[in-house]
């Protein structure tokens, strides 16, 4: 029997800071629920958006494998592995942080928003070299098909990381349906809707609303409108 969590778009925890309004579905920096503080290896979801010329100054992290989807909008990276690079809708980027790392994140652009999906998982080794990947994307492969965009195989489509994870995105016209198939035995789903409505399993998701399933070796998946959506399959243990 699958075992599901379910997380509504307005439950999610929400910072306005001006420069940065920020929607977390897992606890995050002063946002804190005990019930979401994870999803497996999955530990932050963040949805943010960036004002025109504004960004985050330097930071570090370690032990950790963070990606980053550009959904509309540009940003700057700098890292302290010399990296130097624009991210784009589009792109996918990847930072193995392992040993340590320290980067910044701007939006370059004086007149448009940036909006972006930041995600950590924990990774299935410490203490890796730290390592930068990006990617650009060809959206039509997304096109009611799931497309790979992250794997735990160098030599897989996508980026990879340093876990037995696999994300997907997809954009799916109304009333295509599809089926996925778990890549590995004991892993889970997690269901972030980008746009329009999705039933996946018999439960109906609307714009922004995530759902976690484990327990499971497939899920059903059907657009009930026009629909953007990504899957994240992640061990449920770490």
């Amino acid at each position: 029997m699958s075992t599901t969590v379910l997380h509504k778009a307005d439950t999610r925890g929400h910072a306005d800071h001006g420069w940065l309004n920020a929607y977390h579905s897992f606890s995050f920096a002063s946002w804190y629920n005990p019930e979401r503080v994870q999803f497996g290896a999955l530990r932050v979801l963040n949805d943010d958006t960036v004002a025109a010329g504004m960004g985050f100054g330097t930071h570090p992290h370690d032990n950790m494998e963070i990606i980053t989807i550009p959904l509309e909008g540009d940003l700057a990276h700098k890292d302290s592995m010399e990296n130097t690079e624009v991210i784009r809708n589009g792109d996918v980027q990847v930072m193995s942080a392992g040993t340590g790392v320290k980067h910044s994140e701007f939006n370059p652009n004086k007149d448009q928003r940036t909006k972006l999906l930041q995600i950590w998982v924990f990774p299935n080794q410490q203490n890796v070299e730290p390592r930068y990947q990006q990617i650009t994307l060809n959206p039509e492969e997304r096109n009611n098909k799931l497309h790979q965009i992250l794997s735990p195989n160098a030599e897989d489509a996508g980026v990879w990381i340093h876990q037995d994870a696999w994300f997907h995105l997809a954009k799916f016209d109304k009333e295509v349906t599809t089926t996925y198939i778990l890549k590995k035995e004991g892993n889970g789903v997690y269901a972030f809707i980008l746009s329009g409505n999705v039933t996946i399993n018999g439960q109906e998701l609307e714009t922004r609303d995530g759902l976690g399933i484990w327990d499971i070796n497939s899920l059903d998946i059907k657009a009930t409108s026009d629909a953007e959506f990504l899957l994240m399959e992640i061990p449920m243990q770490h």
